[in-house]
């Protein structure tokens, strides 16, 4: 996929200077999914940017925002896995970091923030966080982080951690179930 990324020049262009940025590259030390957030985050803006592609030739779209808020959706501070789990669920890191990323990105890369941006940045993680994206662009980055998402399924021992229950942490009885699961899921491939 890199090679077809750092080949499509229309993205390139925009993607580069996010991409070469110190603090970005940072991102290659987050574990994110069964990558880092740095790969994570270049797979949905390439996705959306796809996405972005198609419909504009019916439709207005920024394709430019799509791809910057792509890059840009998870640039939170810190790996969250790392972190203790909170008593209080809307204080974990699916309801916090795109918060946290979005003022990072000001922080970081205010010449390229704008209102689309902004709210790519902060409404990514809809359903989970109630208010959806209110521009198209939006939308794309949603959908193409959940596509990209999906991978998590086929390593179906990640998904507790994943949502940020460490394996050993669980009780007796669901670990039985879940040690079940994992060998009938290994059949399946």
């Amino acid at each position: 996929m890199y090679n077809q990324i750092y080949r499509d020049r229309r993205y390139y262009l925009v993607a580069q200077k996010i991409l070469r940025n110190k603090e970005f590259q940072r991102r290659r030390t987050f574990l994110h999914h069964q990558d880092s957030v740095y790969d994570h985050s270049l797979r949905v803006s390439f996705v959306a940017y796809r996405l972005a592609c198609l419909l504009e030739r019916v439709i207005p779209v920024s394709v430019d925002d799509v791809i910057i808020g792509g890059l840009l959706h998870d640039f939170y501070s810190e790996p969250w896995r790392n972190k203790k789990a909170r008593k209080n669920v809307f204080k974990m890191h699916g309801f916090t970091h795109a918060r946290i990323a979005c003022d990072n990105s000001y922080q970081i890369f205010s010449q390229y923030m704008n209102k689309r941006i902004d709210n790519i940045i902060r409404r990514h993680m809809f359903p989970l966080n109630i208010i959806p994206p209110r521009y198209l662009e939006g939308w794309l980055v949603t959908i193409a982080d959940k596509i990209v998402s999906l991978e998590v399924f086929l390593h179906p021992l990640e998904l507790p951690r994943y949502v940020g229950i460490e394996t050993d942490k669980i009780v007796e009885y669901p670990k039985k179930i879940f040690i079940r699961t994992r060998k009938f899921v290994s059949t399946m491939y």
